[in-house]
C-alpha cells in the first residue's frame, strides 16, 4: 500500500471578491445590459464568496489569442507547482532528487515540453525521474492521479511519487461568448494548484494509506462536460446532466466500492468530495444519502477558492490532512471526482493507527 506524506494546496497572490471578479468579466462577455443581469444570478448563487486569478483582473481586458494566454499558463502554472512541491516536499521530509515519479495533470493549458519537465533543472529533480503528463481527465485528475500514483509504488515500495495539478482556469475565458454555459463556468471556476508526495510501503514517512480505487466510466455522457477547441481556445462544454449522471450512477458505483472492502457507506468517517458547485455537491448528498455536514469541508473549499477542476479535490484533502482535531486513528476516508466523459475516480483512504 502507498501512504500519503503531505499535500501542498496553493493559489495565484491575486484575490478577488466574487462580486468584484463578475463586475468585471460581465462585459466581456456581453453588452446585453439583461445579459449582465443573469451573469450576476448565476454568478451569485455559485456559493462562492472569493477567487484567486493568474493575472490581475483587469489584465483579462486585454488578453489576446490563444498563444498569449497559454503563454501566460506557462509561466505562472511552473510558479505555482515550483512553490507547491517544494512546500509538500518539505512537510514530508524530502527533497526534490528522493522524487522517483511524477503524475502531472491539467486541462486549462498545454505545453511540449510538458510542465513537469520545465521544473527538472528547476527545482533540482533527478535527470533520470520518470514522468507521466496528462492531459484531458479535466476535473477527475486529482483523484486520478491519488490512484495512479498510487498503482505505480505498489509496485515500488520503496520509491517516492508526486501529483501534481495545476489549473488556471481564467486563462480560458472566451470574450463574447454568450452561452449559459460560459455564463454558469465564469462564475464557477477558478485558479489554483497542488501538489501531493505519495511513499511506498517499505519507507518510514507518515501518513494516510490509500486502501483502494475504483476508476468509472459513464457510458453515453460525452457531450456532459468538457471541451471544444476552437481558433480562441478552449470553449466550456457544461449541462445540467452532471448533476443527473451523478443521480443515477454513484450510489450504485459508491455501494459497490465499499462492498467490495467490506464497507458501507455508514462506515466511512469522512468525504472528500470534488467541489464541482452547489448542483454537484446537491447531488452527491442526495444521492448518496449524506448530510450537508458530510460534505462540509468541499461546500468551505468551493466558497473560499472556487471550483480548481482538477486541484480542488486535493484542496479538500489538504484540509482533512490539516485538520485540528486530527482525523481519529483508524478512520476512513472516501475521495471522489468526475470530469469528462463521464469519468469518475475514487480513493479509500485509512488513518494510521
Amino acid at each position: 500500500m502507498s501512504r500519503i506524506a503531505a499535500v501542498a494546496p496553493v493559489v495565484p497572490d491575486h484575490s478577488y471578491t466574487q462580486a468584484e471578479i463578475t463586475a468585471e468579466l460581465a462585459p466581456l462577455l456581453s453588452a446585453t445590459p439583461s445579459h449582465h443581469r443573469v451573469i450576476e444570478r448565476m454568478h451569485g448563487a455559485s456559493g462562492i464568496q472569493r477567487r484567486h486569478t493568474a493575472l490581475p483582473i483587469e489584465c483579462y481586458r486585454d488578453l489576446g489569442s490563444f498563444r498569449e494566454s497559454n503563454n501566460e499558463f506557462i509561466r505562472v502554472a511552473t510558479d505555482l507547482l515550483d512553490r507547491a512541491l517544494t512546500t509538500a516536499l518539505a512537510d514530508a521530509g524530502l527533497t526534490p532528487s528522493d522524487v522517483d515519479f511524477v503524475f502531472f495533470t491539467s486541462v486549462t493549458g498545454v505545453s511540449a515540453p510538458s510542465v513537469d519537465a520545465l521544473l527538472i533543472p528547476r527545482l533540482g529533480l533527478r535527470p533520470d525521474v520518470k514522468r507521466v503528463p496528462s492531459f484531458g481527465l479535466g476535473c477527475v485528475a486529482g483523484a486520478a492521479g491519488l490512484a495512479r500514483v498510487h498503482d505505480y509504488l505498489v509496485g515500488h515500495p520503496d520509491e517516492v511519487g508526486v501529483v501534481l495539478s495545476v489549473e488556471l482556469c481564467s486563462l480560458t475565458l472566451q470574450r463574447g461568448d454568450q452561452t449559459m454555459a460560459n455564463f454558469v463556468a465564469t462564475g464557477l471556476f477558478g485558479d489554483g494548484a497542488a501538489a501531493v508526495v505519495m511513499v511506498g510501503e517499505n519507507r518510514s514517512e507518515p501518513g494516510p494509506r490509500i486502501v483502494d480505487t475504483r476508476s468509472t466510466f459513464i457510458a453515453d455522457s460525452y457531450d456532459v462536460i468538457g471541451w471544444n477547441v476552437g481558433g480562441t481556445g478552449f470553449e466550456i462544454v457544461l449541462t445540467a446532466g452532471v448533476a443527473d449522471v451523478i443521480q443515477n450512477s454513484f450510489p450504485l458505483e459508491v455501494d459497490d466500492f465499499l462492498g467490495r472492502n467490506e464497507l458501507a457507506i455508514a462506515d466511512v468517517d469522512t468525504w472528500l468530495a470534488h467541489p464541482g458547485g452547489p448542483r454537484v455537491l446537491e447531488a452527491f448528498e442526495t444521492s448518496l444519502g449524506l448530510e450537508r455536514t458530510d460534505l462540509q469541508s468541499s461546500w468551505d473549499c468551493l466558497a473560499r477558492v472556487g471550483n480548481l477542476s482538477s486541484a480542488a479535490v486535493l484542496h479538500v484533502l489538504a484540509d482533512a490532512m490539516n485538520a485540528d482535531p486530527a482525523p481519529a486513528p483508524g478512520s476512513r476516508a472516501l475521495a471522489f471526482a468526475l470530469g469528462p466523459g463521464v469519468s469518475a475516480e475514487f480513493v479509500l483512504l485509512e488513518w494510521p493507527t
